[in-house]
Formats: C-alpha cells, sequence, structure tokens
C-alpha cells in the first residue's frame, strides 16, 4: 500500500457509513497512538462494535487489525529514524518571541487540521446544514459561541429557519419546546467544555434532534451522540487554546456545501443584496479622492 495510513484514512475516494466515521475521527484525533489499543478499545471510544471495526479494516485493504496495526506500527517506526525527522530536531527553531511562537503553532494546528477528519463529513455536514427541512440552530459556548454567530450570518444568507441562540441563559433552554425529529442543532463546544452547552445537546439529541457537533481532538461529550463531528487541534503556545483552525474548518464547511449547494440559494442571496443595496447597508463604490487628496 503505497499511501501513508493517514491518507488512506483521509483520501476523498473512502466511502465510509457514519459508524465507520467514527472510528476514523477516533483514528486521527489522536494519530497514531489511538491505533494501538485492542479493536475492542477502539470501538468503544468510537461507540460502535466490534464488527464495525473488523469491516473497516477490511474495506482500508487489511487482513485483519493485527494487520492494520503492524501498518501503523512500521510507519511509526519509518518516522522515528527518518534523516529528515532528524534534521528538523536538531533546527534551531526557537521562536524570538512569544508572539511569533504563538503564531508558528497556530499554523502547525492548521495544517494539522486538513487531516483530522475524515473527507466524507464534510459532505454530511454541508447536507446536514441545507437540507435539514425544520430549523437549524446554533449553541456554542463561552468563547465559541463568537464561530456560532458566523456560521449563522452565512447560513442565513442561503436558507430559511436559521436561529443563533447566543449566549445560553436558563430561558434559552426554553427552545426545545420547539425542537423536534427535523431540526438540526449545530454545537460548538471546546475544552473546557460547558455543562449547559452539553446539556441543551443531550436534551435536544433526547427529543429527536439531529447534531452537528464542532470540537476538538479531546472531543467534548455531544461527541458520542452528534450525528456528524468535526475536530480540529486547539493547544497553542499560549496559556489559551486556539480557536484560529476552528473558524477555518467552519469556513471550509460553508465553502464546501456553497459549492454544492450555491445555486440553490442563489435566488434568496440575491433578493438579500437587493435589499441592501436599497437601504445603502453595506458601501458599493470605491470613495473618490477628495481635491486635497483625501477620500471623502
Amino acid at each position: 500500500m503505497g499511501l501513508r495510513l493517514r491518507d488512506v484514512l483521509t483520501k476523498a475516494g473512502l466511502a465510509l457509513t457514519p459508524s465507520e466515521a467514527r472510528i476514523v475521527q477516533v483514528l486521527l484525533s489522536d494519530y497514531p497512538f489511538s491505533g494501538f489499543g485492542t479493536a475492542t478499545s477502539l470501538a468503544r471510544k468510537a461507540g460502535v462494535s466490534d464488527p464495525t471495526v473488523t469491516r473497516l479494516v477490511a474495506k482500508l485493504g487489511f487482513d485483519g487489525f493485527q494487520d492494520f496495526q503492524a501498518k501503523l506500527l512500521a510507519e511509526v517506526e519509518a518516522h522515528l529514524h527518518s534523516p529528515l525527522l532528524m534534521m528538523e530536531a536538531k533546527r534551531a527553531g526557537v521562536p524570538e518571541s512569544a508572539a511569533q511562537g504563538y503564531l508558528v503553532s497556530v499554523t502547525r494546528n492548521l495544517e494539522q487540521t486538513q487531516s483530522a477528519v475524515p473527507i466524507q463529513n464534510y459532505d454530511r455536514a454541508a447536507s446536514l446544514l441545507w437540507e435539514t427541512k425544520g430549523q437549524v440552530v446554533l449553541l456554542g459556548g463561552r468563547f465559541s459561541r463568537s464561530l456560532a454567530a458566523m456560521l449563522a450570518g452565512y447560513l442565513i444568507q442561503f436558507r430559511v429557519g436559521v436561529r443563533d441562540l447566543g449566549a445560553l441563559a436558563p430561558e434559552k433552554f426554553d427552545a426545545l419546546v420547539d425542537l423536534g425529529k427535523k431540526d438540526l442543532l449545530v454545537v460548538f463546544d471546546y475544552r473546557r467544555y460547558q455543562s449547559d452547552v452539553v446539556s441543551f445537546a443531550t436534551q435536544a439529541a433526547a427529543r429527536g434532534v439531529r447534531i452537528l457537533l464542532f470540537t476538538d481532538i479531546w472531543l467534548s461529550p455531544v461527541a458520542s451522540f452528534a450525528a456528524v463531528s468535526l475536530v480540529v487541534p486547539t493547544e497553542a503556545e499560549s496559556p489559551y487554546d486556539t480557536l484560529a483552525p476552528a473558524v477555518a474548518q467552519m469556513e471550509a464547511v460553508v465553502a464546501h456545501a456553497i459549492s454544492r449547494y450555491g445555486d440553490a440559494g442563489r435566488g434568496r442571496i440575491e433578493a438579500i443584496e437587493h435589499i441592501r443595496k436599497a437601504n445603502a447597508i453595506t458601501l458599493t463604490e470605491p470613495a473618490t479622492p477628495s481635491a486635497d487628496g483625501e477620500r471623502s
């Protein structure tokens, strides 16, 4: 098998069932170490059955789980002894400042985000966001609710029934009464996971609401019952985790969805643009320089 195992797990042509995608997500969340336990422990982490793990490794082209682990171990050993890795380890790469170190770590996270999720999860996320017949309700934590608001701002241009819950005050739980099987709850939950966000999502799932989760590689508790989970690395050279990869991933989902469904929403966004123009909400012409050289 010529491809690296991580590339095999994320290649576009790989057709995965939702249960298989959950296994792949667990494998990618702590690659390669997540693949070194037993098939049973991997199944338990992914919330699937042992036979599902067996079917997945067969689909990937292996004779069994032991064959899969042998390939994984061989890759790790080759990487540890590669001249490239040894050169990088010896490189004097100490940043000149804390700001520079932070930006380097964020850049690394963005690169890792490209292979952190099975490509099918982007397809499924796009389908949920665009094809849900009921409401699309968005929810986030203390910091991550800004991402929920950004996604709501994108979605409302292309579909009806979008609602951003904002800060989750106690009265916001009343919204659960109007949610059911036709609706979608989009949850942004990164460590340290918020109990109220998890509680709202848990109760929504109990009412039959499908859950689309954006989380980190350590996985919010919501991942155990989410229909689709999208993860990113968030650890950075800072006392705080970075949400930069989370923003990029959310916008990647929007870009992916527009590539598939953009034509269907064109009439709505054209109408919105007409309203904005009629009310002079946005500048449509660049400001012209005045006689003294300043812009008017």
